[in-house]
């Protein structure tokens, strides 16, 4: 299989490892704004490098990878649509819900195949939840709880880029959420705070966030995220039901101290990001596109996956900055 990648950055360059190591990928060929960079990563798996996107698209392919900037993703998307590609996007399709309705309404009317990368889904952990949760094993399901995260803060130039907290790292709650209960968020209720460093309220954002999310059989969820937890990298998931309570995530890595006598010891290695802490499922879901251009397999996360996902993150940002409940309907959700 001859796949096309495009964006070598910290994640582009995970993707060109996995992508050059695959049994079923022949070729690959790499693209970048920096064209230095691309070098460097093309150099280093030994992939063809050309020297713009377009360049890119003139090799023969069988697919493309988008791993670039967020602002870029819908462009590329469409682009691989009208050149016949099946395409595998790093979330977001776009930040804001016009745009991936656009780049989904593309990619609609080529009749190819979108797989975006909502890594979780492919993690064992949140796979057994899910498993476990399908099965009835937990009873009547009432609270799930979500966390999310990162040690330290990105830099300043990426917040305006990012489309926010909710957007850039909730929407993973979002999509995880729906994924392993099998239920439809129906209204949020959202906050946030800027109190950390001034970057976050000078790019109209916040460092710290929590929502509490009504899914449409009652069960209640509550979902937090940080840019600021010194500890270490922190992503977990707790379910709770009328039989059973489990969670995703704890483990001997996870930054979490308990002050109690017969606590767990604090961990000798915490998790330091998302690459370590999810490398296994970035492959997974690598070889499900493989599988899925091969026709060996059915999309597992396609882009109107990827839009619920987003409308969540919007209606938690709308919640926010409004300071009220606001119901999924308010956000759009038609192709049409």
């Amino acid at each position: 299989m001859r796949i096309g990648l495009i964006g070598t950055g910290r994640i582009g360059a995970f993707h060109a490892g996995v992508l050059a190591r695959h049994p079923e990928v022949t070729s690959l060929v790499v693209a970048d704004a920096d064209a230095g960079r691309a070098a460097q990563v093309g150099g280093a798996v030994g992939a063809t490098v050309a020297p713009t996107v377009d360049a890119l698209l003139d090799h023969p392919l069988d697919a493309v990878v988008i791993s670039s900037a967020t602002a870029a993703h819908a462009e590329l998307i469409a682009h691989a649509a009208d050149a016949g590609l099946p395409a595998f996007c790093e979330k977001p399709i776009a930040l804001d819900v016009p745009g991936t309705l656009a780049a989904l309404r593309a990619v609609e009317s080529a009749g190819t195949e979108l797989q975006l990368g909502f890594m979780r889904r492919f993690d064992a952990g949140y796979a057994a939840a899910r498993e476990a949760v399908r099965a009835g094993r937990l009873g009547r399901l009432h609270t799930v709880r979500t966390v999310t995260s990162d040690p330290a803060p990105p830099p300043a130039p990426y917040l305006p880029l990012s489309g926010g907290l909710f957007r850039d790292c909730l929407v993973h709650d979002a999509d995880i959420l729906r994924w392993v209960t099998g239920r439809e968020v129906v209204e949020v209720y959202a906050t946030g705070s800027d109190a950390g460093p001034a970057m976050f309220r000078e790019a109209d954002d916040v460092d710290t966030a929590a929502a509490v999310l009504t899914l449409d059989d009652g069960t209640l969820a509550t979902a937090t995220a940080t840019r600021c937890n010194g500890a270490g990298y922190d992503v977990r998931m707790e379910l709770a039901g009328d039989r059973d309570q489990i969670a995703v995530g704890l483990d001997d890595r996870t930054p979490l101290t308990s002050v109690e006598a017969s606590g767990p010891p604090a961990p000798v290695k915490p998790w330091p990001g998302f690459l370590e802490r999810f490398a296994p499922a970035y492959e997974a879901e690598l070889d499900a596109f493989v599988r899925l251009v091969r026709g060996e397999r059915a999309n597992p996360c396609d882009g109107r996956e990827a839009l619920e996902a987003l409308r969540i993150a919007e209606a938690c940002e709308r919640s926010r900055r409004e300071r009220r409940p606001v119901a999924l309907t308010e956000i759009p959700s038609a192709l049409s």
